[in-house]
């Protein structure tokens, strides 16, 4: 009864200060817990080893994880409901070079349109995403793009075939025809896509962009006329475009199947959280693409001048997030 209670208590702590990342590590044979917030990442507990063992293995077996298996890597998630607000948690283990097994809770928030967007911004992006083709996101960890897709896709995507690969799926949505990368059963992001496109759907969700193979049948389902959402990690909004060149595609290739790329982060706000966007599209995505040599934004530094003079982020937020 102990461990679940100090469970419940480390999950709704991390809620309340809108973590994104509670991490398990072995330090000096303790478990440090930490969390990752928009400020960082903190240091919020220790436990010894073997209650710290006790705490992951019962994580592990709340998300259906093999609590006998220490060492190689294992992903697994569950509903956490707090408040009357449910909270999907997806989980990660790893066990290190000593065979000493780390274990990352990330929490998936439900979104409140009315302070997590900003309005122009999601109803820009709506817009475009009428258009088909691909809309790539980009952003650090945490920043809310699987959750921007989603919401897209649950716009443009009514009464049509909406089929998402993920790895692992990060939020349950009964509306879409969800698949998840499985290693140990040969069923990789290659062999799914593969698949997804022989299942006729009418949009595709790519969880990430991790490969040229990936990109590649990304690239190929726009190309023939699917809506496809897809992330991929990037530092900022144009160097999204570098990056897919990177993974193989060339530029004819990105001009012709490019509808939007934007770039993302996770701002604190006088209101609490909200999504703060800068899009790449139409003639200026174009002028970009055809560029050798990229800058890194389009407008990020003009939204983020308006919201500090509005008094909507502070002015450590605004330096903060300057760079992007």
């Amino acid at each position: 009864m102990r461990i679940k209670e100090v469970v419940n208590s480390l999950i709704e702590n991390a809620i309340k200060v809108h973590t994104s990342d509670i991490f398990f590590l072995v330090q000096h044979q303790q478990i440090m817990v930490k969390f990752r917030t928009i400020s960082g990442i903190t240091n919020q507990t220790t436990f010894g080893f073997n209650e710290g063992r006790e705490i992951i293995n019962f994580l592990k077996f709340a998300a259906q994880m093999d609590i006998a298996e220490h060492r190689r890597p294992q992903v697994g998630a569950f509903e956490y409901e707090y408040q009357q607000v449910k909270y999907y948690l997806r989980l990660s283990s790893i066990g290190d070079f000593t065979d000493c097994e780390s274990l990352v809770i990330r929490i998936i928030y439900q979104v409140n349109d009315g302070s997590y967007f900003f309005t122009e911004q999601i109803e820009q992006l709506k817009d475009l995403s009428q258009k088909r083709g691909l809309v790539v996101t980009s952003g650090p960890t945490g920043s809310g793009k699987t959750t921007t897709m989603y919401k897209l896709a649950k716009y443009v995507g009514q009464r049509q075939m909406v089929m998402t690969i993920e790895d692992p799926v990060e939020i349950n949505e009964e509306a879409f025809l969800q698949t998840q990368v499985n290693l140990e059963a040969g069923i990789t992001y290659t062999s799914l896509l593969e698949a997804a496109l022989r299942h006729r759907p009418d949009i595709l969700i790519i969880g990430e962009i991790r490969n040229a193979s990936t990109a590649r049948l990304a690239v190929d389902a726009a190309l023939s006329g699917h809506l496809v959402f897809a992330t991929v990690h990037a530092k900022s909004t144009l160097q999204t475009i570098s990056r897919l060149e990177s993974l193989k595609i060339n530029t004819n290739e990105l001009s012709n199947c490019l509808t939007a790329v934007c770039y993302q982060r996770l701002l604190p706000t006088a209101g609490g959280f909200s999504c703060l966007m800068d899009i790449a599209s139409g003639a200026v995505l174009q002028s970009k693409i055809a560029q050798k040599k990229r800058g890194n934004h389009v407008e990020w530094t003009k939204h983020l001048v308006g919201l500090k003079e509005r008094g909507e982020i502070s002015a450590e937020v605004f330096d903060q997030f300057k760079a992007g």
